[in-house]
């Protein structure tokens, strides 16, 4: 079976209204493709995109682009979007670009990144996606673990580029940028390169992207995708999210990060939808709500930051008729956002879980309707064998019992999964052991095989003799009305280790006060066994995030560490103990 006809099978499969065959479907189609053996080469822009999209729906929709703060609107067709992806690669060849070199891409929501991206595909080149909030530190850090070949940017960041640019004494084969700016290429000129293009050959084993992880435990890690692993994988990502071929798909992601290649380029193009990209600088929830009801939206993709702030509004004022998936992705959505949308819309926000390291491996597919547990990210993709193991390697089979995410090996290799940490083999080497990849988080599932989230091995709480996962106390907490977000981490103490601490952002028209901590403590007690009630509850105007919308716990336990050595109490962080009217319930 050619690659070809797997991608159609894989369109075919999505088209299944009956959702009980679709899932069977699902099931024969994962499994049979576990099994294939891959051929030695694999160039998914010019075999699929060009091969197979083209001559189907050559012109139809591939993008739909607008500029929230604008009003400016551009359309292109399959057809289009592959000229213009033709045209950069020509370009690129020009300047002595080679296959096997990357491109780094500093740049916002707009049409130039999927044509780069495309670019890079067809021409056996490296893409690294970068975040345009990246400071120059951030980026010298990216240029000092892996030297750019080609840079492309804006105007406005190119100064930036330029500074880590000179530290390191680097100059790369092709600076271009959207605009004009000395001594780089204007974008512009682009124009008048031929729309065809020679694909380069290009092994399965090569590699395509390089994702800089978000670092929301650490410095980040050099993920290796390979020109396999990320456009066939992602057959698991549009199968769990439910794209439909010609459907009109939207991802609310910033390119800088693996999530907008998951669900902005490769899920929605795998399957032949039209996807759409909203460019913004700051999220105004009426204005893009608005612009999902104008392009009537079928499958919306969102972070659980969006989704918190979405159903604070009137949502009877937008016409959100055309939505038939709703899904969540990134950090695991509180039940209670998801029952607020599902009375709102009819459609359930459905959960699902991957990491930069793979594509999308648990979730709540479009079989799940009427099915969900709120609050549980589903089940496993058929494409990976997956396990929850303990620290010993062992796996866990109890019910309820927390384990750590893994990926079997030794029955099938997930297409999806990420060849290694690029120059780390330390790294590699701890991720993969005895035929397992450890993700690195936790999770346990119920009586009825449903998995539920726990969180970062890094983020569990060690509180006395207890392991206390943030997710649960997050929940709990978002649960009350005054509660926009809240994020929980472990703040260091003498006697207890850690102590389980929350720092909580208010709706608007709440204020912080003493009288709303005691509010809040007494509603974990209500909800909560009494090893995770929060000890300490510390209201914040904002959480610190990835531009993906990840809370960046890391940074707020380094924070609290700081702030305990410097013997700090803010003036908005309130303690169990100040409340004597406490000392009775669950202490």
């Amino acid at each position: 079976m050619s690659l070809v006809s797997v991608y159609r099978q894989g369109m075919e499969l999505n088209t299944i209204q009956d959702l009980n065959k679709r899932e069977k479907a699902a099931k024969d189609f994962f499994h049979a493709l576990n099994k294939m053996v891959m051929p030695d080469t694999f160039n998914w822009a010019t075999e699929i995109f060009e091969g197979l999209h083209i001559p189907e729906r050559g012109g139809q929709a591939a993008l739909i682009w607008a500029d929230l703060e604008t009003g400016a609107e551009r359309r292109f067709t399959y057809k289009e979007m592959a000229a213009n992806g033709n045209r950069f690669l020509n370009r690129l060849r020009k300047q002595g670009v080679a296959q096997g070199d990357n491109i780094y891409m500093f740049t916002p929501i707009v049409p130039e990144t999927w044509f780069a991206t495309f670019a890079g595909l067809k021409g056996g080149m490296v893409t690294v996606p970068t975040a345009t909030s990246a400071t120059e530190k951030e980026i010298r850090f990216r240029f000092k673990t892996y030297k750019p070949d080609v840079i492309l940017t804006t105007e406005t960041l190119a100064p930036t580029v330029d500074e880590a640019l000179a530290e390191l004494e680097h100059t790369p084969k092709a600076k271009i940028v959207l605009g004009q700016r000395a001594g780089w290429i204007a974008y512009d000129e682009i124009a008048a390169e031929s729309g065809e293009a020679a694909a380069a050959t290009v092994k399965k084993d090569d590699m395509v992207f390089c994702f800089f992880t978000s670092g929301t435990t650490g410095l980040p890690k050099r993920v290796g995708h390979s020109a396999v692993s990320t456009p066939l994988g992602h057959l698991s990502t549009a199968v769990i999210q439910g794209i439909e071929p010609g459907g009109v798909h939207h991802n609310l992601s910033a390119p800088g990060w693996a999530k907008w290649a998951w669900s902005s380029f490769f899920a929605p193009l795998n399957v032949g939808a039209t996807v759409t990209g909203f460019n913004f600088t700051a999220l105004k929830p009426d204005i893009y709500l608005a612009a999902v009801a104008k392009y009537k939206i079928n499958s919306f993709c969102a972070p659980p930051t969006a989704w918190r702030v979405f159903v604070t509004l009137d949502l009877s004022r937008y016409d959100l008729s055309a939505i038939q998936y709703s899904i969540g992705a990134g950090e695991p959505l509180n039940p209670e956002i998801i029952d607020q949308w599902r009375r709102a819309t009819g459609t359930e926000i459905r959960d699902f879980y991957g990491q930069t390291e793979s594509t999308a491996m648990i979730g709540n597919a479009p079989w799940m309707k009427g099915r969900m547990r709120l609050g549980s990210f589903g089940f496993p993709s058929p494409m990976y064998d997956m396990i929850l193991m303990n620290d010993e390697g062992q796996e866990v089979t109890a019910v309820d019992e927390p384990g750590r995410i893994a990926v079997r090996l030794s029955n099938w290799r997930a297409i999806g999964l990420f060849q290694g940490y690029i120059g780390d083999p330390e790294r590699t080497q701890a991720a993969f052991q005895n035929n397992l990849y450890d993700t690195g988080d936790k999770a346990y599932r119920d009586q009825d095989g449903y998995w539920w989230f726990v969180g970062r091995s890094d983020d569990v709480i060690k509180s006395s003799d207890f392991r206390v996962g943030p997710f649960e106390v997050e929940s709990a907490l978002v649960e009350h009305p005054a509660v926009l977000e809240a994020a929980v981490v472990g703040s260091p103490d003498p006697s207890r280790y850690q102590l389980v601490k929350a720092y909580v952002v208010l709706k608007e028209g709440h204020k912080p006060s003493k009288d709303l901590a005691l509010e809040l403590f007494k509603h974990t007690i209500s909800v909560l066994a009494k090893f995770k009630i929060p000890r300490i509850i510390e209201f914040v105007d904002e959480l610190p995030k990835t531009i993906s919308g990840k809370i960046r716990r890391v940074q707020l336990r380094d924070l609290e560490a700081k702030k305990k050595q410097a013997a700090v109490k803010e003036p908005d962080e309130y303690f169990y103990q100040q409340f004597p009217e406490l000392s009775s319930k669950k202490e």
